[in-house]
């Protein structure tokens, strides 16, 4: 707000639990719900597939592994976007172009759960036997870091975050069964698509700060009205590949398949809230209708598989 001509701004919080508080709002922690139904999905088709391979401890530590990896992809996020995002509108409240929070504080946090994540990880291999994951500890943490950084020459960066985010039905098989087997790679052929076709959909919000800053995007490269297009297309992809888990997975029945239409609702929903004129549901097409997609899916999914 603006008096007498001078700008007000939030002060820096003040104690640790006050500086979390601002961190977890600023990674958005409660976007943590896109993958981790798909990471729980995955754990427990894979013991079901391979019943002697279940052992409720790896769920936890899967539970675990996916809150860290992820509180490292978004902090790298943040730090090496502090620069974009100053300069970007939409952006530019975030905790450290407004100075709410340091460098050091998210650098501080990523090194921690880098730590929490790779030992997680050991434990699967001193308690299980199973060497996956931590072998590929370092790796998926590079990889999700990486984001920022291929938006930045490529308009692949939606389809990479996809491929970010769709590890985690990979990694949970390979956590619980130590092998690997088709089911999840549907499901990451699933997440992929699904996740590039509603990141292109909010990046159409920053269609004229990406064109004057260089940032590359779907929506700079082709516009606003072809981006939409191809995120239609991008999710009917999707679309199709959830209906294939389905009918090439015995384990499911009615209940994925109730999981699974709702899902292909909810998609041609979320296509209809936005348009190349009116983006003002952008937000509302980008957390609350993905949202319900993955928890509906996932929910549904596990219970037709536990039941």
């Amino acid at each position: 707000m603006t008096s007498a001509g001078l700008n007000f701004v939030d002060p820096p919080p003040r104690g640790l639990p006050s500086r979390l508080r601002v961190f977890a709002s600023d990674i958005k922690i409660q976007h943590t719900v896109f993958a981790m139904p798909w990471a729980l999905l995955s754990a427990v088709l894979a013991g079901k597939t391979y019943p002697n391979s279940w052992v409720w401890g790896k769920l936890g530590l899967i539970i675990l592994c996916m809150i860290t990896a992820r509180t490292v992809a978004m902090s790298a996020n943040r730090l090496l976007d502090a620069a974009l995002d100053a300069r970007n509108p939409r952006t530019a409240r975030r905790a450290i172009p407004a100075g709410l929070l340091s460098r050091r504080f998210f650098s501080a946090v990523l090194v921690i759960c880098c730590l929490i994540f790779v030992a997680s990880t050991g434990l699967f291999e001193i308690l299980y036997r199973n060497p996956w994951p931590l072998i590929l500890a370092l790796p998926v943490l590079a990889f999700l870091s990486a984001y920022p950084l291929i938006k930045r020459f490529s308009e692949l960066c939606h389809y990479y975050l996809g491929m970010a985010l769709a590890l985690a039905p990979v990694c949970a098989w390979l956590a619980i069964a130590g092998r690997m087997n088709w089911p999840p790679i549907i499901m990451f052929a699933a997440v992929l698509s699904w996740t590039a076709g509603f990141d292109i959909i909010y990046a159409c919000q920053d269609f004229e700060s990406d064109s004057q800053t260089g940032v590359f995007s779907v929506p700079a490269k082709l516009g606003i009205a072809n981006a939409l297009r191809l995120s239609r297309a991008t999710h009917l992809f999707s679309a199709i590949m959830i209906v294939l888990l389905g009918v090439l997975t015995p384990a499911f029945s009615w209940l994925y398949a109730i999981g699974a239409f709702a899902a292909i609702l909810l998609l041609i929903v979320e296509q209809s809230l936005v348009s190349p004129t009116d983006l003002s549901k952008a937000n509302l097409a980008f957390f609350t209708t993905n949202g319900i997609i993955s928890v509906v899916l996932g929910t549904l999914g596990i219970i037709d598989l536990l039941r």
